[in-house]
């Protein structure tokens, strides 16, 4: 059967304990609804449900497994007064977000059953999202079952890197059994204000060199040249590169000997580097949140300090000035790279929004011609889809674009049922 411009996709994207769910109008490229399960297999399960220009509504829900759970977010989208769609017939493709795909996938693609070995393969690189976004797939598979299931892969993006950026200087054994190498993730985000800045700067993506920082509570930066990657932050995990929410980022590997040698295990170790650690570990408030940490350098009232606070606010300012620090670092390393660069592209939670964040990172960047203009970057207020916050003089643009990776999941599992559909 062809596929039709107007025809609805759903993207999923399940975790361990909650599933997300979007639906969009191909006609318009246009979300209808979206929803979130939690605490799926809890006894308090719950459901968020927002039809498009309507507000929310929450409900606790019974839903013991991620079946049951897209059972309820199908009711919703089919529901007389607050659905969207009279039946779920009306659903002609469903696109999962797949966290790790390895060298397996550098595209996304149809769901088979040698698909889902492989997904399922690679679940040793990413043991808490595969297994669950496997459970998404055979969800949809039982309530949508002539339907197909597009997968589309944090990791394709990045599988352009060149052999020389991808590897580690470990021995080559370790790549030949266990395929230990850099991989990258957000690589749906990467390329989605990739191609956003390509439209904005009216340049075929094929012509430009870009440095794209997603910043949220997990933080990856890439170097695109010509619309590939060349390299970036993350790597076999997304712990390396940049400082996080509560995610370390680079350290000396050593580390981990140390505090193994002092009594630590293996997994204790794990969650400290991974949920102890960035923003939540140096900032002195217990939260991982750049917000928080924005928040805790000032007075409510815009005041100068006082002394009882002056520590926790020299702690939170350090943590701010070491996100900028290790972010300025990556983006001038990429910038020798690329040789040079046409824009710099913040997005993501942070990358969007904090405009602390950004004057940081952008008053370290003059050495390769990218100067904050400060009037542009403090009105966010005012902000479109994408806003240059850069000087008019500035050799490299810095351009702050929304991301919406549910949107390039959607164009990606259409353009992969499109092209089945002609064949």
């Amino acid at each position: 059967m062809p596929y039709r411009k107007y025809d609805k996709i759903l993207v999923i994207n399940a975790g361990s304990s909650s599933l997300k769910f979007m639906l969009f109008d191909m006609l318009t490229e246009t979300m209808l609804a979206k929803g979130l399960v939690e605490r799926i297999g809890a006894e308090n399960a719950n459901l968020v449900y927002q039809r498009a220009g309507s507000p929310k509504a929450e409900q606790t829900i019974a839903a013991e497994n991620h079946g049951k759970a897209l059972a309820m977010a199908c009711k919703m989208l089919t529901d007389p007064e607050v659905g969207v769609i009279k039946t779920l017939k009306e659903v002609k493709a469903v696109g999962h977000r797949i966290v790790h795909g390895a060298e397996f996938f550098s595209e996304p693609v149809l769901v088979t059953e040698e698909v889902k070995i492989s997904i399922k393969k690679c679940s040793d690189l990413a043991p808490l999202h595969n297994p669950a976004n496997l459970e998404g797939i055979v969800a949809c598979e039982t309530v949508f079952p002539q339907v197909p299931n597009v997968a589309v892969f944090d990791t394709a993006f990045h599988q352009a890197m060149p052999r020389h950026a991808y590897m580690y200087a470990v021995p080559q054994q370790y790549y030949d059994e266990y395929r230990i190498r850099k991989y990258g993730f957000h690589g749906t985000s990467h390329k989605f204000v990739a191609q956003a800045a390509a439209d904005y700067l009216k340049k075929p993506l094929a012509a430009l060199k870009l440095i794209t920082c997603h910043m949220g509570n997990g933080a990856s930066i890439a170097a695109i040249s010509g619309g590939k990657v060349l390299d970036t932050s993350m790597g076999l995990t997304p712990l390396p590169g940049m400082i996080m929410g509560t995610r370390c980022g680079d350290i000396d590997p050593s580390i981990i000997f140390f505090l193994a040698r002092k009594g630590m295990s293996i997994d204790e170790i794990d969650t400290v580097l991974n949920k102890k650690s960035g923003l939540f570990g140096v900032n002195g408030i217990g939260s991982g949140d750049m917000r928080d940490t924005v928040n805790a350098c000032q007075m409510e009232d815009g005041s100068e300090l006082d002394n009882d606070k002056e520590e926790l606010t020299n702690n939170a300012r350090n943590a701010i000035k070491m996100f900028a620090h290790r972010t300025a670092l990556y983006i001038g390393g990429y910038y020798t790279l690329l040789g040079g660069a046409d824009a710099v592209i913040f997005t993501g939670g942070i990358g969007e929004n904090s405009i602390p964040a950004r004057r940081a990172i952008l008053s370290r960047l003059a050495a390769i011609g990218c100067k904050l203009d400060a009037r542009k970057n403090a009105d966010n207020a005012n902000f479109g889809p994408l806003e240059t916050v850069s000087t008019k003089d500035s050799k490299t643009r810095a351009l702050v674009i929304q991301t919406n990776e549910e949107l390039m999941i959607v164009r990606e599992t259409f353009r992969v049922i499109e092209s089945l559909a002609k064949k």
